[in-house]
């Protein structure tokens, strides 16, 4: 039916299936059969319709680049049309249909585009440019487009002026990417020069938003040649303070940040009324901010109200929001701060941070916990542990109550937090034995983190009061050793249990050592880093605090990528072979003879199977999905290495045999079993020391 329509004879029907067309593909059908009826309809004076072509036409051009080429001459006649708005969209649309067979076609309608007297006309060509070089960099210096377009930046229409500087732009980030070294001598290198600086400046205040951005953008490029021109260029820059649009602010002060320093006050009014912008712009906003308080902590010192989180703030908001005040905090205004402020996390910070506050910090924490409330308590736990680590023997008197909401604690970090402030203040607290008895008495039901914290908290009662916790950490070590399925648990058991046996003093030296205080650093990224993403404040890295190629590919998939990615199959190939050759190597762990006996392959003699198994044809074809879960099912179901490993066993028996504890054959007194002796009492000396 549409198709009928299509060639119909009446101009309205034909207009309103060409709509229908575009409705279908706008919701995801595919119309591409319809592709010669509508290409029809291409040569019409109805402006509406034609645009609604070009717009189909943009859509398919991939997918039937071979009747694309038909369409070249309506568009070569659309370029000469005395509609400046026809010749302009013909241009925009030949520079979108990224066909390679069109592309030729481009280079003169481009060139006519580009001296066209319209302005419209010569704006939208300078983007096409850019766009022609992305497909074919050498047509854009074989043709000329580049000097024509550097010509541009001298044109008096400043919305040309703007598009010119977008165009050069992402022709030198395309050229730069793929030669890495400051090569001056390519031509697609955009150079600002004072002479260029002028007419930038000039263009700024008359161009639309989005042209002032990209201005902005290369203002920040340009390398000032004294503090005069820097003065200069900010002067001119800063009205864009003003303006409504985010984008042009944010661009505004990373410019202010790179040429200058004494205008960083003037900054602060923009920044404030961007957080009267709706909940997605301010987090944005806040993510710059955060970025430019690590270089710049004064520049918002005076503005705290501002960041006070209000009730409808989404969590994202708030979030930010308790990250910036507490870089703000500061002598002069941690008690307005801790009178808004009941994040505890963000009250331990300052805390951390403002040592004169601390104690204020330390009330509002008590507050906070005098509630009873489980999860507040626990956080606060948490956060007085590493306000003991950064003030040690300084807020001992608060232990008593933390220790009394012992009960309310069922989160893993803040019973490691609670045990590790009982350990660290046993000598001062009376019943640390009974305290820690508690967790004693569930270790195997706590989680490893725990465990862990457990066994050194109750290794360091040992140390500070022998005499009332002999008991206690026999039967830690005991339980850590036999009882636990954590390898860590055991280990650090093991090692506390030779040190304990052999030289009581080095565990000391060992568990008891001085440790540093901890401190918050000011930045969240490296100095290095830290400039870059500032030059590109206004950008998605400035959002995500990451350079851009960790989010951003560069280019489209083309014949580079498909071969590259065909020589990452040819390695992955080669290495699966240089397995596979190993087949007849020795095996230098077999060091009995039974696999000899059984011949049956063991090593990297068991790989002779591997090319029979699915996931080596995967790998080995190049069809993987994923090649190291492959690697894994390949190397992980082998059979054959049962028997290897039973060779291993056998041949390692006897030295596994003749160490009937962990810690004989060291020297010093001996340690305790690895198995539980048939005849032993309950409470026999387990180290040898009582």
């Amino acid at each position: 039916m549409l198709s009928v329509d299509l060639n119909s004879e009446y101009r309205d029907k034909r207009k309103d299936a060409i709509k229908r067309v575009i409705a279908s593909m706008t919701v995801g059908k595919d119309v591409s059969g319809l592709f010669p009826d509508v290409l029809k309809n291409m040569q019409t004076d109805d402006l509406e319709q034609k645009k609604l072509v070009y717009l189909y036409l943009m859509n398919y051009a991939k997918t039937q680049p071979e009747l694309v080429i038909l369409a070249v001459n309506t568009f070569v006649k659309d370029s000469e049309d005395p509609n400046p708005l026809v010749r302009a969209l013909a241009i925009r649309t030949m520079g979108c249909l990224r066909a390679e067979k069109i592309i030729d076609y481009l280079c003169d309608p481009l060139q006519r585009a580009l001296r066209d007297h319209n302005p419209y006309v010569r704006k939208t060509a300078a983007l096409c440019a850019a766009k022609l070089y992305d497909l074919k960099p050498e047509l854009v210096i074989e043709n000329g487009f580049l000097d024509q377009l550097r010509d541009m930046i001298s044109d008096s229409n400043p919305m040309v002026v703007a598009n010119t500087v977008a165009a050069l732009t992402d022709i030198h980030i395309s050229a730069t990417s793929n030669q890495p070294s400051d090569s001056t001598s390519d031509p697609a290198v955009f150079s600002i020069t004072s002479a260029i600086l002028n007419k930038l400046l000039i263009a700024l205040n008359e161009c639309s938003e989005w042209g002032r951005v990209a201005i902005l953008n290369a203002l920040a490029r340009y390398d000032a040649t004294d503090d005069k021109e820097s003065e200069h260029i900010c002067e001119r820059v800063v009205p864009q303070f003003q303006h409504v649009n985010g984008s042009v602010v944010l661009a505004a002060m990373k410019v202010i940040m790179i040429h200058i320093r004494n205008l960083i006050r003037k900054m602060a009014p923009p920044i404030v009324t961007l957080l009267s912008s709706p909940p997605e712009v301010q987090w944005v906003a806040l993510r710059n901010i955060n970025l430019l308080l690590q270089k710049r902590s004064d520049l918002l010192s005076n503005e705290m109200r501002v960041f006070f989180c209000k009730y409808n703030d989404p969590l994202y908001v708030k979030i930010e929001k308790l990250d910036i005040m507490v870089r703000l905090a500061s002598d002069s205004n941690v008690d307005a701060l801790l009178s808004e402020l009941k994040d505890i996390k963000a009250i331990g910070q300052t805390a951390i941070l403002i040592e004169s506050a601390a104690e204020r910090c330390v009330n509002v924490l008590l507050e906070l916990i005098n509630t009873r409330v489980s999860y507040v308590v626990q956080e606060a736990v948490v956060v007085m542990k590493d306000i003991f680590r950064k003030y040690p023997l300084t807020y001992e008197g608060v232990i008593p109550t933390l220790c009394a909401n012992l009960e309310k604690l069922d989160e893993p970090e803040a019973k490691t937090s609670l045990i590790w402030i009982i350990g660290e203040y046993a000598d001062k607290i009376d019943n640390a034995d009974e305290l820690l008895g508690i967790f004693v008495d569930s270790f195997i039901e706590e989680s490893y983190q725990v465990q862990l914290q457990t066994l050194t908290a109750v290794v360091k009662l040992f140390l500070k009061k022998p005499d009332s916790s002999q008991g206690v950490v026999q039967r830690v070590l005991n339980t850590a050793t036999k009882d636990c399925d954590s390898p860590d648990v055991r280990d650090r058991a093991y090692i506390y249990w030779r040190l304990l046996s052999t030289d009581p003093g080095a565990a000391k030296a060992v568990v008891l050592a001085h440790r540093p205080p901890i401190s918050i650093p000011r930045t969240t990224v490296s100095p290095a880093l830290l400039e870059e993403l500032l030059g590109e404040i206004s950008s998605l890295a400035s959002v995500y605090h990451k350079p851009a190629q960790t989010f951003v590919g560069h280019g489209r998939v083309g014949a580079d990528s498909v071969q590259r990615k065909g020589s990452e199959i040819s390695d992955a190939q080669k290495a699966l072979q240089t397995v596979v050759a190993g087949q007849q190597a020795e095996n230098l762990l077999d060091l009995g003879d039974d696999s000899a006996q059984d011949e049956q392959p063991s090593g990297l003699a068991a790989t002779q199977i591997l090319p029979s198994t699915p996931a080596a044809a995967n790998f080995l074809s190049g069809t993987s999905a994923n090649p190291l879960d492959d690697l894994v099912s390949i190397f992980g179901g082998m059979e054959t290495m049962d028997t290897g490993a039973g060779s291993l066993s056998t041949a390692l028996s006897p030295t596994v045999t003749s160490l009937s504890s962990p810690f004989e054959g060291f020297g010093g007194s001996p340690a305790p079993p690895s198995q539980p002796a048939q005849n032993a009492q309950p409470q026999e000396d387990l180290l040898g020391l009582f």
